[in-house]
């Protein structure tokens, strides 16, 4: 992790728990038990788990819409609750929830006004965002008429028109095809080098993968494995040796001969099985031991403000 991303605690959460209440205020869900994390300037940081784990709960106690029962949180060095606070949040949810009757540039430009924005700035941002989610063309039509890729691409923009510090992400690429998975990729690797930090929530292992620093991986409310992705993933039991293709003759000698056949020094590295694999696997491991369950247009333009 680079010096950046060391600089400070964008997020910290201490024993953060969160207990959902029936109506006689009797204890019925523990969404999340006993969480902890730290999560850095510039870094983008995996939140995992199956569906009921307690993704979304953690991420309204973030963004606070949620109370919690006990434990502390702050975001960018201040409640999660403190408006100020917010204005320096972009957040995506699962569902973008626009509305239907508005044109792209019209979404963009009311939740501008809600930053309070004023128009000059408003309108050199719709026109940067509507530029770099492929969506200029289509600018003038109503959001009811999009895919829910194109309508994900108006979601993505409004989250970043405030120029936020702190990106939340949840499910991003769903409804995507594959290019726009891979910008909105690559936008989230630009984001967190220019050092925005990012929290990515999907169930599409392969995409964090791609691109989180760390991750954590949650199970019944609480963290079952969390680090650097090639930290978990790798098998330290056992090394993989890479070398240049030989003849078949050369590669049934034994590897004291390699160096003196090819003339290279071939690679040693320990081999790595998947982030899906590995999150089966906690998850599994997590299953036996639970008591109970808590059950558009390509571009590669990146907006001009979101560079400084």
């Amino acid at each position: 992790m680079d010096m950046e991303k060391q600089a400070g605690a964008v997020i910290e959460v201490n024993n953060l728990t969160k207990v959902f209440k029936d109506f006689w205020r009797r204890p019925k869900v523990r969404a999340v038990d006993g969480l902890n994390l730290d999560i850095k300037k510039g870094e983008i940081f995996g939140l995992l788990g199956p569906n009921g784990s307690g993704k979304s709960t953690t991420i309204k106690i973030l963004l606070g819409l949620l109370h919690a029962t006990s434990g502390s949180v702050t975001v960018l060095g201040r409640s999660p609750r403190d408006v100020a606070t917010k204005a320096r949040i972009g957040y995506l949810p699962e569902e973008s929830y626009l509305y239907n009757y508005l044109t792209p540039y019209e979404t963009l430009n009311f939740y501008g006004s809600l930053f309070g924005l004023d128009g000059r700035v408003r309108r050199e941002r719709i026109d940067q965002l509507l530029e770099m989610t492929g969506l200029k063309h289509a600018a003038g039509r109503s959001v009811g008429e999009f895919s829910k890729g194109m309508a994900r691409r108006v979601g993505l923009a409004q989250a970043l028109i405030n120029d936020p510090e702190l990106v939340i992400l949840d499910e991003p690429t769903s409804g995507l095809d594959p290019v726009g998975c891979r910008q909105v990729k690559d936008l989230m690797i630009t984001l967190a080098k220019r050092g925005k930090t990012i929290i990515l929530s999907s169930h599409l292992l392969a995409d964090v993968e791609d691109v989180c620093d760390r991750i954590a991986i949650l199970y019944n409310g609480s963290i079952r494995a969390q680090g650097g992705v090639n930290q978990l993933l790798e098998k330290q039991e056992s090394v993989r040796l890479t070398m240049p293709s030989l003849p078949p003759e050369v590669m049934r000698k034994v590897l004291e001969l390699i160096r003196k056949e090819v003339g290279k020094e071939p690679q040693v590295d320990h081999p790595s099985m998947n982030l899906e694999q590995f999150f089966l696997e906690v998850v599994e491991k997590a299953n036996r031991m639970a008591s109970q369950q808590s059950g558009a247009a390509p571009t590669e333009m990146m907006a001009d403000y979101l560079k400084k």
